[in-house]
């Protein structure tokens, strides 16, 4: 016994754990990149104008635009052919940047509207099916003979035997 309780002493210190040494956080060696703002650059105010436009009768494409700016003042138009036959103009103008836009929007000719005529669909019946009736054949009914009836070997009441309890008692 005294071998066992030496043994497993001696297993308990080889196994026994060893305490992790302290973690080791030194200071850190950079310094903080330094603060640089964007640079900061003067706008002009935006000035331009344009202009187009497509007037092709054959292909039916009657559309153009212009605008002049200058700063935040800004005035333009443009116009556009609608499917009805009708030319859509719209004049704009901002005259800061705290009015807003502002639009005016006119129509020129008349809307011409070609009347609907649909296609008739083509139209084919389906055949008619009608289906022979099944023919009815009801299925056989099962009928259970019935069981023979068995008595059991017990003991059968008579008129003897209230007489042979009386005698007994």
């Amino acid at each position: 016994m005294k071998s066992f309780i030496a043994l497993s002493s001696l297993l308990a210190v080889a196994f026994a754990a060893h305490p992790a040494p302290a973690p080791y956080h030194p200071t850190p060696a950079y310094k903080p990149a330094p603060y640089h703002p964007a640079p900061s650059y003067k706008e002009d105010p935006a000035v331009y104008q344009y202009q187009y436009g497509v007037s092709d009768e054959y292909a039916g494409l009657n559309f153009g635009a212009d605008e002049a700016r200058d700063g935040y003042s800004t005035q333009g138009k443009y116009s556009v052919a609608l499917p009805d036959g009708r030319i859509q103009t719209v004049t704009y103008n901002v005259d800061d940047a705290y009015s807003g836009y502002v639009a005016d929007v006119t129509y020129s000719g008349e809307a011409k509207y070609e009347p609907y005529h649909p296609a008739p669909t083509p139209y084919k019946p389906a055949p008619v099916y009608h289906a022979a009736p099944a023919p009815y054949k009801p299925a056989p009914v099962y009928h259970a003979a019935p069981a023979p009836y068995k008595t059991c070997p017990c003991l059968q009441a008579s008129s003897s035997l209230p007489r042979l309890i009386y005698i007994l008692l």
